[in-house]
């Protein structure tokens, strides 16, 4: 029986250390947070506070679900007064 290692080799994870992540939004959280995912190796990303980019953890997914509700909720509360 083969034994599965934990990091199993990848071409796409190997391209990527060569040429870089092709990073695409795959979510909008606000204006100006967005979650990134690598078209290639599939590696999740956001926007972090200062501005930079971080691997999504859970915690800054937990993070940027608060961040959307909040985002929802103001937008929809200025909505409603401007009509």
């Amino acid at each position: 029986m083969k034994k599965e290692h934990p990091t199993s080799f990848s071409f796409a994870k190997v391209y990527c250390k060569i040429f870089g992540h092709e990073l695409r939004v795959s979510k909008n959280i606000t204006n100006h947070v967005h979650e990134y995912k690598c078209s290639n190796c599939g590696m999740e990303m956001t926007d972090t506070a200062d501005g930079f980019l971080a691997r999504l953890t859970p915690k800054f997914k937990e993070t940027n679900a608060y961040l959307a509700k909040i985002h929802r909720r103001r937008k929809r509360v200025f909505l409603a007064k401007a009509s």
